[in-house]
């Protein structure tokens, strides 16, 4: 009987711990999870006007080798080498001595066939010569004037003129040099810089490609400005002036698979000289139901896939895998994988994970020239997918 209140004192002790322990439970036990919240940016359909940048090389208008047409030793060159000189210009003078008896020989023996022909006419007609004589008389003095014309060409010949307008460059003979008719090496090379052309490649298969939406109407001509062309040099800087397309060769390079186009530009200040590097912009076409989704709502997946993250219609978060061919200043220009409506999650992406429900507000994280993607439209950059 003595033993009793001790068993009781310890089955309270016992019953204490549990309570004890069962509030401390309570306490510690977690906060009902909240609904992660994102910014989201509703996607719209706009025109977007395609345009391709390619690499080019200018090249001269007009290049005209200066030959000499007749032999002779140069004895004077009357031109600055890398000056502007005008068509017909002299830039040469061939020792015209030779050149200037052979003339006045031509012009003797003329003078001489010539009487001869009007005496034999007068005489034919009384028939104290024959009519063969006289038409022999006659065809010598043909011969006559022709040989005056030839040795009167090759004089004027021994004046080196410059066949077209443009920069001459260096003198490849000095004064003294003997020079002759049909040599290899041109005496100067003259090239016309303005306007000048920019010859540029673009691949067979984007051409194609391009031609390809065209036909089938996903891309529309862009008008006048489709043969426009505009210039960055090759220190980054803009070029002043805008070119036009002149025409697209009719051959795939074989080594290279690519197509030269051919655009001319004016060059009144003949900052672009012929070898140069430069990037040309050409207008391919405008897409008027274009898709242009902020690059923050675009990621890369492990296998390099362009990913982004919409919200659906129940706010459940869905994963998608896109095509984007290109960029667009803040934007990708998204072919397949979007639509338009399509809520893009762009603010709390790390918070999210495809299957979750979210809390969706208006994107606060975007650029102030993100607000209005259509201005940004125009400017396309060439991209990968």
């Amino acid at each position: 009987m003595q033993k009793k209140p001790a068993l009781t004192a310890a089955a309270c002790a016992v019953a204490l711990t549990s309570l004890v322990l069962a509030g401390c439970q309570e306490s510690v036990s977690p906060p009902a999870a909240q609904t992660p919240q994102v910014g989201v940016v509703t996607l719209q359909p706009q025109p977007y006007t395609l345009t391709s940048e390619l690499p080019g090389r200018t090249s001269a208008y007009r290049v005209a080798e200066v030959r000499p047409q007749v032999n002779g030793i140069l004895q004077k060159r009357l031109f600055e080498e890398g000056s502007e000189v005008k068509a017909g210009q002299q830039l040469y003078q061939i020792d015209a001595a030779v050149y200037q008896a052979s003339y006045k020989s031509a012009e003797a023996s003329l003078a001489s066939a010539r009487s001869l022909a009007e005496r034999y006419r007068e005489l034919v007609g009384d028939q104290a010569v024959s009519r063969q004589a006289y038409d022999e008389a006659r065809a010598a003095q043909l011969a006559a004037e022709a040989a005056l014309e030839r040795a009167s060409i090759d004089l004027r010949y021994t004046k080196v003129l410059a066949p077209i307008a443009g920069r001459i460059g260096r003198s490849a003979v000095t004064e003294g040099a003997l020079v002759s008719n049909g040599q290899a090496t041109a005496l100067a090379t003259i090239q016309q810089l303005d306007p000048i052309y920019v010859d540029v490649t673009q691949s067979a298969t984007e051409l194609l490609r391009l031609r390809r939406e065209l036909a089938d109407g996903q891309l529309e001509q862009a008008g006048d400005n489709a043969a426009r062309v505009r210039l960055t040099l090759e220190d980054g800087s803009a070029y002043a002036h805008e070119g036009r397309l002149e025409f697209s060769e009719v051959s795939v390079d074989e080594s290279t698979g690519s197509v030269t186009l051919r655009a001319v530009f004016p060059n009144p200040e003949h900052l672009l000289l012929p070898g140069m590097y430069v990037q040309a912009e050409l207008v391919a076409g405008v897409n008027r139901q274009a898709i242009l989704a902020p690059q923050q709502g675009v990621t890369r997946n492990p296998r390099g896939d362009a990913t982004a993250l919409v919200v659906n219609a129940s706010n459940v978060v869905e994963a998608r895998v896109l095509q984007a061919s290109r960029t667009a200043g803040n934007y990708w220009l998204v072919t397949s994988g979007l639509v338009a409506g399509d809520r893009l999650i762009t603010e709390g992406l790390q918070f999210v994970k495809p299957g979750n429900e979210v809390r969706v507000v208006p994107a606060g994280n975007l650029a102030a020239n993100q607000a209005q993607p259509a201005a940004a439209a125009g400017q396309g950059e060439t991209g990968k997918d």
